[in-house]
């Protein structure tokens, strides 16, 4: 071993030192300041990791030479003397930004810090850049006002600071750069009205202002923007009218003031934008008639008006609308028919006109001579015959006329529609057979038929539907026909309803039925035995075959499937003990096996302990708890003599005292009632059983029955057990008379939404001053109680993508859309297989309706839904620990997130597993600052989730 004498090594350290000092001295002033910008960077993915000195042999001796010229990101002019350019953006930075090292680059061109998580302040020293042409900041959170002194940028043409957290005023003074020809402030907080001095740009082409709180009324001379050809200022609060000066932008192609709060007139001056190709003016206060002048936009592919107070009829004029893809005037209160000529645009492929009023019969030629892909006209006063030609472009994907007045029989055209998707026809008087060759239908997942007049049965070419997921033909009350033989072996099907149609004959073996969750065949007249082989349907919830002439006994294996609950078999012919699976099933909540012939004892669990005698009444054969004791008395066990019959006949004389006293008593109470509040009703919805109001008002009068509990908005609910036995939740409304029919209609909607991800609304008892919204009860408790639950990762995801499906189902599945409104971990209540469901949704819809008599939030409360799905996405990530979105948004890094998260599920070092995770939280964030310029839909986040669930399929099969 060498051992360096004292005086070798003072000479080792001086040429160290040396060779340091020249190493540094030969770095240049403009790679000092970008290393001095990286020490400021939170790189987690470590992406500027060619951000560092090069070796001392490898550095030029030219000072000139800027060497962060080849660094990732940075740009340089032609020599590398002079850096021009700047471009971080999307590699997943975050900190806060001093601005100190800006003053050096007084040549910078482009400054690009987009798609990361920068916090904070933006620093004003970024407007010292003088010779700065484009500046992207967007997607970050910079928060606080926008600073003063972007004015100094005199040749700035591009400003995007699109989605950060700003707060204030928008800056007045950035009007002040004439070479300005892009501003976009979308996405933020900015607040107070739109400056008027933002109608002074010389050259601007684009400006989003969207998704604020900008209030106010808009300024006129906003509108003297003669070069703009994009504009979009919709989702913020203004007030009053639009000014007729928004006729003065004759370059404009792009015209958004959707959400707004607009009220007054469509102004006539808007038929002077001969260049405009979009126009949406859809969720304000709109009124009157729409403009035939609107004809005069020869250039207009998207046309969006809905849901504003619009009255009158469609223009005749429109169909000069050659181009015309979208009509939507859904959500509006127009009369009328539909024009001829709106069947003659060539363009058109979506026709949006569901929620009005509309009349008359349909133009004989839609679909004719246009590519129609979405047809929705439901839910008006449409009479005659469908159009045959509906299909005749083959590219029709949903067809949605439900709530109609249409006749006729379904049309050959629509056999051969391959493209269809969705087919709603529910609620109208259509006639003659189910004409649909399914063989030929090979995306079609949704059929809804109910409510018709349809006969011939149900076609046995229906087992072809390989896609089918829902069938609901219920109540073609000649229907007829038999049940399919291979209706069971649908891969796809999860529902099929088939109530009140006369159909006949015996039920199918059970084979392959594993994904079916709903069965609805009541009042029909079904014979047979129910067989073994539904132990095959693993994942039923709901089996209704009430009010048939069915035989033999219950099978063992429907009292032992894992899932069922809702289950009816009354007024049939069963005969046999009841399996005594049932006493103890885990999942069954709704029991009905009135009027049979069923025999023996009731069997003793949990399940039957608390039900009403009513679920077994009509079995004269039966006995046990709720019924009468099982152990009858002998004859000789009987004592006939004087004192017997005299006692006997004084409890009978004190038993009908009693009697007329407590019906005395009850008529009192019922009239009293009656005459403060008026008759009480009962509305049922599905499965509930046939209950009265006086069960429902029983059950709520009774103390042994009723458990006062909070209901996830924190309102006073409670918890009661019905007649029937089953548990329900219970919330009351106060509403008034004139708002009643309104409230009841939007209700069955309500009733009608049936999802494993949703709590079920069984049904209303209400009179003219009260209602109560009888719900499904749940004992697992609700997310925000259990939120810091130690959970593994697949837990978690479950979690989420359940909420995501439920609330998916709402967003696009019902129609009109129901939005939740109130989405927090406290309306996330678990059933008994821990499976999320969401609970009060579409309660805030609901009590707009009872303050104003109208829906006016609907697409509000839609978009608020998303986002708050992405906090709680947050919130389920980090087990509560975030429960602000904005805060997760601004001062939580996405890598510390994912760190935490790995932490919390004990997971050290898993590349796949860390990929999963940082996806979700993408799309938390997503959600979270999703914006009018960037609107995801629950449809497409359910998408990106399920995309992460196939994934982890192929993975494991891999």
């Amino acid at each position: 071993m060498v051992i360096l004498q004292p005086s070798c090594l003072c000479s080792l350290l001086i040429s160290l030192m040396f060779i340091l000092m020249v190493s540094v001295s030969a770095v240049d002033p403009y790679t000092e300041a970008l290393l001095s910008l990286k020490s400021e960077l939170i790189d987690h993915s470590n992406s500027v990791r060619d951000w560092i000195l090069p070796h001392t042999a490898e550095m030029n001796s030219s000072s000139e030479v800027i060497h962060a010229c080849s660094w990732q990101g940075v740009k340089c002019n032609a020599n590398s003397t002079s850096v021009i350019g700047i471009d971080i953006s999307a590699m997943n930075l975050g900190g806060v930004l001093s601005g100190k090292q800006f003053n050096l680059f007084s040549d910078l061109v482009d400054f690009n810090i987009s798609h990361n998580s920068f916090s904070e302040k933006l620093p004003i020293a970024l407007f010292n850049l003088s010779n700065l042409r484009s500046l992207d900041i967007s997607r970050n959170n910079f928060s606080g006002q926008f600073p003063g002194g972007i004015s100094n940028l005199k040749k700035l043409v591009v400003l995007d600071a699109f989605s950060n957290s700003f707060s204030g005023p928008l800056p007045r003074d950035v009007s002040e750069i004439e070479s300005l020809e892009v501003v976009n402030f979308a996405g933020s907080y900015f607040d107070g009205p739109i400056p008027s001095e933002y109608g002074s740009f010389k050259n601007l082409k684009f400006i989003h202002l969207a998704g604020n709180f900008l209030s106010g009324e808009l300024p006129p001379d906003l509108f003297n923007l003669k070069t703009v050809t994009h504009m979009e200022i919709g989702y913020n609060v203004y007030e009053g009218s639009i000014p007729w000066q928004i006729g003065n932008m004759g370059e404009i192609q792009y015209l958004d003031i959707a959400d707004a709060n607009l009220s007054g007139l469509i102004p006539l001056q808007l038929s002077n934008l001969t260049k405009l190709e979009s126009l949406f003016l859809f969720k304000n206060k709109l009124n009157g008639q729409i403009p035939w002048e609107l004809s005069r936009l020869g250039s207009l592919k998207s046309l969006d008006l809905s849901d504003n107070l619009l009255s009158g009829y469609i223009p005749e004029s429109f169909s000069e609308l050659k181009n015309l893809t979208l009509l939507s005037l859904m959500y509006n209160n127009m009369i009328g028919t539909v024009p001829e000529g709106i069947a003659w645009l060539p363009n058109l492929d979506s026709l949006l006109l569901w929620n009005n009023f509309f009349s008359g019969s349909l133009p004989e030629d839609l679909g004719r001579y246009s590519n129609l892909k979405y047809l929705d006209l439901s839910t008006n006063n449409f009479t005659g015959n469908i159009p045959p030609n509906i299909c005749e472009r083959g590219v029709l994907q949903r067809l949605i006329l439900f709530s109609n007045l249409f006749t006729g029989e379904l049309f050959p055209s629509l056999a051969n529609c391959s493209s269809l998707v969705r087919l709603r026809l529910e609620d109208n008087s259509l006639t003659g057979e189910i004409s649909l060759d399914f063989s030929n239908l090979p995306d079609l997942t949704y059929v809804d038929l109910s409510r018709n007049k349809l006969v011939g049965g149900i076609p046995s070419y229906i087992a072809q539907a390989s896609g089918l997921q829902y069938f609901n033909v219920s109540n073609n009350q000649e229907l007829g026909g038999m049940i399919p033989k291979n209706i069971w072996s649908l891969p796809n099907m999860q529902n099929f309803s088939a109530s009140s149609c006369k159909i006949s004959g015996d039920i199918p073996s059970f084979e392959n039925c594993k994904y079916f969750t709903v069965i609805e065949l009541k009042k029909n007249d079904l014979s047979g035995i129910l067989k073994e082989s539904v132990s095959n349907c693993h994942a039923l919830l709901q089996m209704d075959l009430s009010w048939n002439n069915l035989t033999g006994s219950i099978p063992e294996e429907l009292a032992a499937l894992p899932v069922i609950s809702v289950l009816d078999l009354s007024h049939n012919m069963f005969r046999g003990p009841l399996p005594k699976q049932f006493g103890n099933s885990s999942s069954l909540k709704q029991f009905n096996v009135s009027f049979n012939d069923i025999s023996g004892n009731i069997p003793q669990g949990n399940t039957f302990r608390v039900m009403d005698g009513s679920a077994f009444l009509g079995n004269p054969k039966l006995c046990g708890s709720p019924l009468r004791h099982c152990q009858s008395l002998m004859p000789n066990e009987l004592e006939i003599g004087s004192r017997r019959t005299q006692k006997l006949a004084w409890v009978l004389i004190a038993c009908a005292v009693t009697v007329l006293f407590v019906t005395f008593t009850i008529f009192a109470i019922v009239y009293l009632k009656r005459s403060a509040n008026g008759e009480w009703k009962m509305v049922p919805f599905g499965e509930l059983p046939q209950l009265t109001s006086t069960d429902v008002l029983r059950s709520l009068n009774s103390i042994e029955s009723m458990e006062m509990v909070q209901s996830p908005s924190g309102s006073a609910a409670c918890k009661t057990v019905l007649p029937t036995g089953l548990t329900v939740s219970i919330k009351k409304i106060e509403w008034e008379t004139k708002h009643m029919r309104g409230m009841l209609q939007y209700l069955s909607k309500m009733g009608d939404a049936r999802h494993k991800n949703l709590t079920r609304l069984l049904g209303l008892c209400y009179n003219r001053h009260l209602v109560y919204l009888l719900y499904d009860s749940f004992g697992n408790g609700n997310l925000s109680e259990r939120i810091g639950e130690k959970r593994d990762w697949s837990a978690k995801y479950k979690i989420i993508i359940g909420i995501a499906k439920g609330l998916c189902f709402l967003h696009h599945d019902c129609i009109p859309a129901i939005p939740h409104g109130d989405l927090k971990s406290c309306n996330i209540l678990f059933d008994e297989n821990m499976e999320p469901r969401l609970a009060e949704y579409g309660l805030g819809a609901l009590f707009q309706l009872k303050k104003e008599g109208l829906a006016t939030t609907i697409k509000e409360q839609l978009q608020m839904d998303i986002y708050n799905f992405g906090e709680l996405i947050l919130q389920i990530l980090t087990n509560g620990r975030l429960n602000i979105a904005e805060a997760a948004s601004q001062n939580s890094r996405r890598e510390s997130l994912v760190r935490e998260t790995l932490i919390e599920n004990d997971i050290t070092c898993s590349g796949l597993l860390q990929s999963e995770i940082e996806q979700v939280l993408e799309v938390a964030f997503l959600c979270i600052r999703s914006t009018p310029e960037n609107k995801s839909s629950m449809e497409e986040i359910l998408k990106l989730l399920s995309r992460l669930q196939k994934q982890k399929k192929h993975q494991t099969l891999k």
